[in-house]
């Protein structure tokens, strides 16, 4: 095991990289933790968490809303949870969003943890602070950003994925790869996810690796004025039709850097198109798919990075350095009509 402790704002966050589930207990007592987790989760790890608190939610997206912040928070009640009660959310991206979510408002705020155990979390959801709930087709409407205590990274939790939720989290590799990392994407290139799943010392140093990027840019801007603004390469127009279409989140990501690629071929010259697409399609991601450019336009007007008449969108200069291209909406609707001919 290795640890890490890291310095936000406000608040310290032990990063546990290569532990084992049973390290729970030295980190929180049972009778004051509650584990927030889904039916898939506990039904894969039930001798686990056999004699912890948990709350079992439905697993999936369209739960990540606030009738379900409501029955988190009747059950914390009825347990007679208080502020000293920690909250630890075992899970993927969603779980771990609504456990941060709740445990930031329950009682004006109470201690949370997480037990990432899927890859999407363990690279980029359960890191940085961010935790939030969709309203209808708009994704993290509502939230927060408040730092965890910590985080346990078991990676025998990840036995138990389906292919498909594998490739969800490379989506966030890749991402992190084309924006920051061409080391890296280069290492992406020669491999595949049956050897990673094969190799955990290659996977555990792919994992840190990728949670270090992330935690490095949160670091320097924690509440997203800057730098952070290029962790969202691929997710203006990915959060715009993943909830439109029901896509998971790599899915949706993916789609999101194949167009950007193209973009920025468009705006910055970018050659390396035809590798990001390469290396997605290679992880099993989808790339360049017909949508509703217009409706996804509509959705997108509300996003958060939206600023009056233009938005922060996220480019590639080339492969392992994204840029904030500020484009204007109306730009950007037209380069949408294109996207519209050339899909027809």
């Amino acid at each position: 095991m290795q640890k890490k402790t890291i310095s936000f704002s406000s608040k310290q966050t032990a990063f546990y990289f290569d532990a084992d589930f049973s390290y729970l207990e030295k980190l929180v007592s049972k009778e004051k933790a509650v584990i927030v987790t889904d039916e898939n989760v506990f039904a894969a790890h039930k001798k686990k968490l056999k004699d912890w608190n948990t709350i079992i939610l439905k697993p999936g997206e369209q739960y990540k809303v606030q009738q379900t912040v409501d029955v988190v928070i009747d059950q914390l009640i009825a347990m007679g949870a208080d502020r000293q009660t920690i909250l630890v959310g075992m899970g993927g991206g969603v779980i771990t969003d609504i456990t941060g979510y709740v445990a930031g408002i329950y009682m004006r705020g109470i201690e949370v943890g997480f037990i990432p155990t899927s890859i999407l979390a363990m690279v980029d959801a359960a890191i940085g602070g961010k935790n939030g709930i969709d309203v209808g087709v708009y994704k993290n409407m509502v939230g927060l950003i408040r730092q965890p205590s910590f985080l346990l990274y078991d990676y025998t939790l990840l036995k138990t994925l389906p292919l498909a939720e594998w490739q969800n989290g490379f989506a966030e590799i890749i991402k992190h790869a084309c924006i920051k990392d061409a080391a890296m994407f280069t290492e992406l290139a020669t491999n595949n996810i049956a050897k990673y799943k094969k190799d955990h010392t290659l996977l555990a140093k792919l994992i840190q690796r990728n949670a270090l990027i992330k935690i490095k840019v949160v670091v320097n801007d924690e509440f997203e004025k800057g730098e952070r603004k290029l962790l969202n390469f691929g997710h203006t127009l990915g959060h715009a039709i993943e909830n439109m279409y029901e896509l998971s989140h790599g899915h949706a990501i993916s789609i999101g850097m194949a167009y950007a690629a193209i973009m920025s071929e468009q705006l910055k010259f970018f050659t390396g198109t035809s590798e990001v697409v390469k290396l997605l399609d290679k992880y099993g991601l989808p790339t360049i798919v017909e949508f509703d450019t217009k409706k996804a336009f509509n959705v997108l007007l509300k996003d958060k990075k939206k600023e009056n008449v233009s938005i922060n969108y996220i480019l590639l200069d080339k492969i392992g350095k994204g840029v904030i291209q500020p484009l204007l909406l109306v730009q950007l609707q037209e380069i949408f009509k294109q996207f519209k001919k050339q899909l027809a």
